[in-house]
């Protein structure tokens, strides 16, 4: 019954027409994108992968130099 009567409130208010609105403006917006193909977006992902591993072992290194430096 709650439902049901939050369902009416939010059609009186115009709620719900505005959130179909909303709805199929963004379906239409994401229409105009470019997506990437599988070969961009794997390599987009390699990349990536590849990227935070490096920093990773960068940070890794010099936490091992200031641990020696500031614990020894």
């Amino acid at each position: 019954m709650v439902i049901v009567a939050l369902f009416g409130y939010l059609w009186w208010q115009g709620q719900l027409k505005r959130l179909v609105d909303y709805a199929g403006e963004t379906r239409e917006e994401l229409k105009k994108c470019s997506w990437p193909s599988w070969l961009e977006l794997r390599g987009s992902t390699i990349l990536i992968l590849a990227s935070v591993l490096l920093l990773s072992a960068f940070v890794f290194v010099v936490d091992q130099i200031l641990n020696t430096i500031f614990i020894h």
